[in-house]
């Protein structure tokens, strides 16, 4: 993906003049946002002066840079600002010409390159990537097997997917994509030991000092879908990615971990579900059902534990968030797996009650797509499908680590 990529080659600067104490440190009350907003501002400068240019070389990029800053004052680019805003205002619309399509299609691409730091008055598309509608296709999958009986909508009539896929694919893409950057972030402080204490180091204050959902917000707001409730989950999703890098990073560190930010953060986690929902309730134009949400965020808990233990070993490599591995930090090897049952018996206990205020016919549906997900990968959707399975727990994760590389 080409934001993707821009973000990284940005990323990759910040970290070199972080490193190397390039950036002055002279403005001992600067805030944490002011040096984002100046490391940020260097990067681009020094990735500017690294693309071609005709003949010259960097050697004669500095000379005239040295050359010309001395020279350069306040009033000078205020002057070169409000030309350029007064020339852009003379500008007459075009609307039918070729070069006009262009220089929109254009800027659209480059402005969804970087969707963090853009405005919503600064013409802001939000845009996705293939990968992430690839990454995003099995999400798409199990919700329309799982989550359209909720909606009397039946998986094997194309119509009732494909009426509704445009937006619920290009939603569940775009938060692929978010959640790509903030794996990213939580990777790196693997390698970057200079981050603070929550985790919310340089680089990623560079990539979510704005709001990463901002831009899905405004398509929706614009397509009339976003209501209250979807802002609220798109609040959630934030809260999640924030746990998950200050949780990851204090594991790290061997720093204490509180259950409260744990449990919370495994409940937060299944938010793209809960937004595709409440889009589809609002897409059909009918009032959301309470009832459902309520048994739906429980079997969610169930489903992403299960998923957690399935892919316990693959999140210590990789520094992820898991379930297992937060509960082994906070009550230790021995301990977290008694801990952790204790959870999941709760949470089925919540499952089986709720479940018999459903409507029998869709309890009894809903239950066979559980089975059927069982058997297709593993994952437990409640208490009938058997045993939980929850693997030997990893003791030193930087052993663990060290012999799989």
């Amino acid at each position: 993906m080409e934001e993707l990529r821009r973000l990284e080659k940005l990323q990759s600067v910040v970290s070199v003049i972080s490193s190397r104490g390039l950036l002055s440190s002279s403005s001992s009350s600067a805030s944490d946002l002011d040096a984002s907003t100046s490391s940020r501002f260097l990067s681009e400068l020094v990735l500017f002066l690294v693309q071609p240019c005709g003949d010259l070389n960097i050697d004669s990029k500095i000379l005239l840079v040295s050359d010309f800053i001395p020279k350069v004052s306040g009033p000078f680019l205020d002057e070169i600002s409000s030309s350029i805003q007064r020339d852009d205002e003379a500008k007459p619309l075009i609307t039918n010409s070729v070069e006009s399509q262009k220089s929109c299609a254009k800027r659209s691409f480059m402005d969804s390159a970087d969707p963090h730091t853009l405005e919503k008055d600064q013409g802001v598309v939000a845009m996705v990537g293939l990968d992430a509608m690839k990454r995003a296709n099995s999400t798409l999958e199990d919700f329309s097997r799982s989550y359209f009986m909720f909606h009397q909508l039946e998986i094997s009539e194309p119509q009732s997917i494909f009426r509704y896929l445009p937006v619920l694919s290009f939603t569940e893409s775009y938060i692929y994509q978010m959640d790509a950057l903030n794996e990213k972030i939580v990777s790196e402080s693997q390698v970057n030991m200079q981050s603070s204490s929550h985790g919310w180091n340089v680089e990623s204050r560079v990539l979510f000092e704005t709001d990463p959902l901002k831009p899905l917000g405004d398509v929706l707001e614009r397509e009339g879908l976003l209501t209250q409730r979807i802002q609220q989950e798109f609040k959630s999703g934030k809260e999640y990615w924030a746990l998950e890098r200050k949780l990851c990073h204090a594991l790290l560190n061997k720093n204490k971990i509180c259950v409260e930010d744990v449990m919370r953060a495994i409940h937060l986690k299944s938010f793209d579900y809960r937004v595709l929902n409440l889009l589809l309730y609002k897409l059909r134009g009918v009032e959301v059902n309470e009832l459902h949400m309520e048994f739906l965020s429980v079997s969610e808990f169930l489903v992403e534990v299960a998923d957690d233990l399935f892919d316990y070993e693959d999140d210590v490599l990789e520094n992820s968030f898991n379930v297992l591995r937060m509960f082994v930090g906070m009550f230790g090897p021995s301990n977290a797996p008694t801990e952790l049952a204790k959870r999941i018996s709760e949470a089925e206990e919540k499952y089986e009650e709720i479940m018999k205020s459903l409507d029998p016919h869709l309890s009894s549906k809903y239950q066979r797509r559980c089975e059927e997900a069982t058997k297709e990968g593993g994952k437990v959707c409640g208490p009938s499908l058997g045993t939980w399975n929850i693997p030997a727990v990893i003791s030193d994760e930087d052993a663990y680590r060290a012999a799989h590389r």
